[in-house]
């Protein structure tokens, strides 16, 4: 598979993109505490994700669905912890 240059910057900014929320997992695992954190942004973000993951997989875009699928993942640890540390 040959991959252009349109499709590597696809891949690259997919995977910035993908990683946007790490920072805030990372930072709310290692304090335990998530009380500022709003819970209601990450439950629009994961709908959010859901609905371009669909969209990617009708689509058959690659950039869309690994993008998304990675968003998810992420916004979906970042609920768990809310949920777990917002006593904090």
């Amino acid at each position: 598979m040959q991959l252009s240059g349109v499709d590597v910057l696809g891949y690259v900014a997919g995977l910035i993109t993908a990683f946007t929320f790490l920072p805030q997992v990372l930072k709310t695992w290692k304090t335990k505490s998530a009380k500022d954190v709003s819970l209601a942004m990450f439950l629009i973000a994961l709908t959010n994700q859901i609905l371009w993951l669909a969209f990617g997989i009708l689509r058959d875009d690659p950039v869309i669905i690994i993008t998304n699928a990675l968003m998810l993942l992420m916004t979906s640890l970042m609920i768990i912890l809310k949920l777990k540390y917002n006593h904090s």
